[in-house]
């Protein structure tokens, strides 16, 4: 007996493709962000690890900035959607300090900036830092518009 094969109609094969595709570049972003450079040797500092939790009422921006002068922390809204965080380090760390020998340089300081999803008040910014967490809480806007295309 024969087996029969289901032929695949263009729509079906079109929609195959582009769920491949879609997984083929979700991998090539990754790949490609978790390449970057942490650090900026010319301007000698690193990118702390961050971390933006949205919930219902709030959004939760935390930073692990550890080896940092407290008075030094400065956080400013950049625009509605982007904050930047910079802090001055205790003593300065090398490229030595983390084991990697191959690279020099040396770092005072970290610098980021980090994207907010959802539509915040910066002007209603809380903060706080301790032992080495830069804990930042912004209250969502109630009523925004969002555009319709």
């Amino acid at each position: 007996m024969m087996s029969r094969r289901r032929k695949h109609s263009i729509i079906d094969l079109m929609v195959e493709y582009m769920e491949d595709f879609k997984i083929w570049a979700e991998e090539r972003i990754e790949s490609a962000i978790a390449q970057r450079p942490s650090w900026n040797t010319r301007a000698c500092c690193l990118e702390p690890l961050c971390n933006v939790f949205v919930a219902i009422d709030e959004v939760v921006v935390t930073a692990d900035l550890p080896n940092t002068n407290p008075e030094s922390v400065k956080v400013k809204a950049a625009s509605e959607d982007l904050i930047e965080i910079r802090a001055d380090m205790k003593r300065k760390m090398r490229f030595d300090d983390f084991g990697i020998t191959h690279r020099k340089g040396e770092f005072s300081s970290f610098r980021c900036q980090v994207r907010i999803p959802v539509p915040v008040d910066t002007k209603r910014m809380q903060i706080d830092f301790k032992r080495g967490i830069l804990e930042i809480r912004l209250p969502r806007k109630k009523d925004y518009a969002t555009k319709v295309e």
